[in-house]
């Protein structure tokens, strides 16, 4: 039967449903972990979000005085940040060695999780959590309770918005990092993109001129975590969210194909680490 073929749909969803519950015990672990250091933990919480109202009272000051930047008030602005910021956060949160695949794979440390009867590439980006990015995660749900008409259904389409970003910025994240195994140390490469990747998505769309948006929304794909959801958010348009799945769908396969590209010119550190 179809279903109960080796690589039929049964056999599909069993290994999604597994791979889902090992992200969700691998969140947990890495709650309890850090939760273990509270004063840590609330120190950066809090300085993040610190952070990031920082740049609100920024662009508060600016607008009051200059008016629109490029078509985009104060509100729009905001939004934008919310966004980003929750999608970035959620990425680091779940992902949290996103940023440390390409030291991961540099000092041989892969061989720890080539071990584990896990795909390896879910499997190290999994295994940490950054305690900074609970701020960024909880900061845009801040500001879009501070906003006017927010409601269940603004809150649910932020949430639906949130998780193709934060996709989309640990796929691209870890192919940047995934460099390593062709260049030996792709740290500037993977730095630089989420520099970009980040101060693209955090300006309104209005002031690019024509020629690089095909960037944004190709190498670095800030118009699929910033622009085009908020234009979404706005017309509380649900039909274009699958389209966000797609697309993070798209780069997660392609980073996923480009770490196992990878993964063939990788030399074992003979590491004797064990990970339980």
């Amino acid at each position: 039967m179809l279903g109960t073929g080796r690589n039929g749909p049964g056999r599909l969803g069993g290994r999604t449903r597994a791979y889902a519950r090992f992200l969700r015990d691998a969140f947990v672990v890495n709650l309890k972990a850090t939760l273990e250091y509270r004063v840590n933990f609330i120190m950066q919480f809090f300085g993040m979000m610190l952070n990031n109202a920082a740049f609100a009272a920024f662009w508060l000051v600016l607008i009051g005085r200059t008016g629109a930047v490029g078509g985009y008030g104060f509100s729009d602005v905001m939004l934008i940040w919310a966004l980003v910021s929750t999608s970035f956060g959620l990425a680091h949160v779940v992902f949290g060695n996103v940023r440390q695949l390409g030291r991961i794979i540099m000092e041989g440390g892969l061989d720890v999780y080539l071990l584990q009867p896990k795909d390896a590439w879910i499997n190290v980006l999994a295994s940490r959590t950054v305690v900074s990015a609970w701020g960024d995660l909880a900061y845009g749900f801040i500001v879009l309770a501070l906003m006017n008409g927010t409601n269940l259904e603004r809150l649910a389409l932020f949430t639906a918005l949130a998780v193709p970003g934060a996709l989309i910025f640990a796929a691209t994240f870890a192919a940047a990092e995934s460099l390593t195994f062709f260049m030996g140390n792709s740290s500037a490469v993977s730095s630089a993109l989420t520099e970009f990747m980040l101060s693209f998505s955090l300006y309104p769309e209005g002031i690019y001129g024509h020629g690089m948006r095909w960037i944004l929304y190709s190498i670095v794909p800030s118009g699929f975590v910033a622009f085009m959801p908020l234009r979404v958010f706005r017309s509380l348009d649900w039909g274009l969210v699958p389209l966000l799945y797609l697309v993070a769908a798209a780069y997660v396969g392609l980073s996923y194909w480009l770490f196992r590209a990878g993964l063939r010119r990788y030399e074992s550190g003979n590491r004797m680490d064990a990970r339980v």
